[in-house]
Formats: C-alpha cells, structure tokens, sequence
C-alpha cells in the first residue's frame, strides 16, 4: 500500500490568496503537488518553467523537489518592479525634501 503525505499549495493574488490542500504520494515532487492542486487549471497565467519561481516555505526551490509531510509550496508572482530601483528613486526624491518634511524651497 502506497503511502501519501498531506501538503498546501499557495499562490498570492493581490486580492487574494489561493491556500490548497493536497493528499499526493510520498516522494512527489513540487511539480507534482502543484499539479494536484489544480492551481494551474484555475490560474492559466501560472508559468512554471517560464516566470514564475517557487518555494517551500518561503525558500526558493526546484520543481523537482520532493517533498516532505505537510510542507507548503508557495508559488510566486513575478515583480512588477525592482525593488532596488524603487528605494533608489525614494533615495533621490528624499533629498529634495527639506528638514521636517515639507518641500525644499527653490
């Protein structure tokens, strides 16, 4: 008798987030428990080997990745922007601002 693990799914929309159970055989894979899920069926968008990057518990991970009992895949949306550019352009637009907050004077 084949022996099964109890696993989650997640994948963060802005709105909401998707949290699936799933029963798959011991020794699946990420690729595998993703599959079961039905995620990719409900999100057509969902692009494993293309943008879209995975995790275990908030580590990135491969697809092939077997899993252990109750772990929680996390699929992740691309980033809309990098975040170094953006601390970079806050940097810059926090030196024109004068002391206390308010605009500089010209």
């Amino acid at each position: 008798m084949a022996a099964f693990i109890d696993v989650e799914v997640s994948y963060a929309l802005p709105s909401k987030q998707e949290l699936i159970k799933v029963r798959v055989a011991e020794g699946a894979t990420v690729r595998d428990a993703i599959e079961a899920s039905g995620v990719l069926v409900k999100h057509p968008d969902i692009e494993l080997d293309g943008r879209n990057k995975v995790g275990v518990f908030a580590k990135l991970t491969r697809l092939d990745t077997t899993l252990r009992d109750r772990d929680r895949v996390e699929i992740y949306r691309p980033l809309i922007a990098d975040p170094k550019a953006v601390r970079k352009k806050r940097a810059e637009e926090g030196k024109a601002m004068k002391k206390g907050g308010g605009p500089a004077e010209e």
